[in-house]
């Protein structure tokens, strides 16, 4: 006890006033991020205002042998920020600049604690759009996209984080300050270390600050939801509309989804027919020709049985409307504590591969409430069981983790990822193996080893 104290005590020299905090509530609310498998449990949250900040309590921990675990808006669903063996987490929120916008170059800075939403409104003043996004844009932060290489629901058209990255500076979990790329567009010299540290959930540093790159806003986004019969169907409408337009986002729910929204009360039924299957597609509309193809498009779904009815967004106001019957889903199931899986493979293989992933964990938990969503246009698929009410959260937990192996055996077969989006952390590191090989996890060990000779940089993420 007298050892942590004086830890505490040398932490709280190493930050702002009061930006050390040890009470109950602080370690609960700092120690977790969105999943409940696993319980915080940290010494100490420690919120830096610099990178310099930073760089002092990496030294401190590399001096001290204390694990270091990063900290932003704590939306994740992999376990990558929790603090459940004493760990210090060090929380971005304090680091929330945006600074040197310009023009020319389409760039900025911002901290790593700038909250998603913040940079995309900056964005907008400027005339200019920040493409990734995502429902949980309003509290996560540009550290923590960097750092699972965050996706979200426009990647069909803009692509992920990674693709949005100019430059970056990080503290590697030596406490050395790399600052990297500079914002080039084209460099070709060496290695690009900046692609290292994203996606790599701060096992190899921390990142402190970004540069930004940021592209012209569409003119008028439409928003198409349509009722289908079948996955394959989907895919169907989705070659349609892909060899037409150029669709922004491609998602897809399932009515047992949509049936959580609307029960909720604040979301209406896009239009009186029932369907097993929803696909919402959003589009860019420049001219009125761009509107009769997409009518075009939409008889020709319902001529070829794809389609049983649908329904045109007429306004900003209802395309914000048709959006939430997708957005709401993780909010409006989140009461039931799902067993989340984000998983992806090859856009052609989606069909097939749901197909076969359904059947065995219908075949072997026919009580469970399955609960499908996800972003079909680029592979990426959420599958969701839901808890029974009578079903101890231990019990349930073990149970799904006998479906997770099933599943990820046919992610496997699929050459397919067992996390998508939302990195491996603690959820997923034991299934590593199913998407990369032994040679492969080899070469991680080893380049963690380079950036963090002590193992201190959110230990146990990953792989152990």
């Amino acid at each position: 006890m007298q050892e942590n104290e004086h830890v505490i005590k040398q932490l709280r020299s190493l930050v702002d006033d009061g930006k050390c905090r040890t009470d109950a509530d602080s370690l609960q609310l700092f120690g977790r991020d969105w999943t409940k498998v696993v319980d915080p449990a940290p010494l100490a949250i420690v919120f830096p205002s610099s990178r310099e900040q930073v760089q002092a309590i990496v030294h401190f921990a590399n001096e001290h042998s204390i694990a270091l675990v990063p900290s932003g808006g704590r939306t994740g669903l992999s376990g990558g920020a929790v603090a459940a063996k004493g760990e210090v987490v060090v929380a971005f929120d304090y680091m929330n600049t945006i600074s040197d916008f310009n023009p020319v170059d389409r760039t900025l800075r911002c901290q790593a604690g700038v909250i998603t939403e913040q940079l995309q409104g900056f964005a907008e003043e400027q005339g200019l759009m920040y493409p990734v996004d995502f429902a949980s844009s309003g509290s996560s932060q540009i550290g923590g996209n960097i750092s699972t290489n965050a996706g979200g629901i426009k990647v069909i058209r803009y692509g992920l984080t990674r693709d949005w990255v100019a430059g970056l500076t990080v503290v590697t979990g030596e406490g050395e300050i790399l600052e990297l790329n500079n914002g080039l567009t084209k460099n070709a010299t060496g290695y690009d270390l900046r692609h290292l540290f994203i996606g790599a959930e701060g096992t190899l540093g921390f990142v402190t600050d970004a540069t930004i790159r940021l592209t012209r806003p569409p003119k008028q986004l439409s928003v198409l939801v349509l009722g289908v019969p079948d996955f394959e169907s989907i895919m169907n409408v989705l070659g349609a509309f892909q060899q037409k337009i150029d669709l922004t986002a491609f998602e897809f729910f399932s009515e047992k989804a949509l049936k959580h929204v609307v029960d909720n009360g604040d979301v209406k039924r896009p239009f009186d027919g029932v369907a097993p299957l929803y696909a919402l597609l959003e589009y860019e509309v420049q001219t009125e020709e761009n509107e009769e193809e997409v009518m075009a498009l939409f008889e020709h779904s319902v001529e070829q049985g794809w389609v049983t009815d649908g329904v045109m967004s007429q306004s900003e106001a209802q395309a914000k409307a048709l959006w939430r019957l997708r957005e709401d889903i993780s909010e409006t199931i989140s009461v039931f504590t799902p067993y989340k899986n984000d998983i992806a493979v090859c856009v052609s293989k989606v069909p097939e591969f749901l197909n076969e992933v359904d059947a065995v964990v219908g075949e072997h938990y026919p009580d469970f409430e399955i609960i499908w969503f996800g972003h079909i246009g680029d592979g990426n698929v959420h599958l969701n069981i839901l808890k029974p009410d009578d079903l101890p959260r231990d019990d349930f937990f073990n149970q799904c983790a006998k479906v997770s192996q099933w599943v990820f055996e046919i992610v496997k077969k699929y050459g397919g990822s067992v996390s998508a989006e939302h990195g491996v952390g603690l959820i997923k590191k034991d299934y590593l193996n199913y998407t990369r090989s032994s040679t492969e996890i080899a070469y991680m060990r080893a380049m963690k080893k380079v950036f963090d000779p002590n193992g201190i940089m959110n230990p146990g993420k990953i792989f152990d």
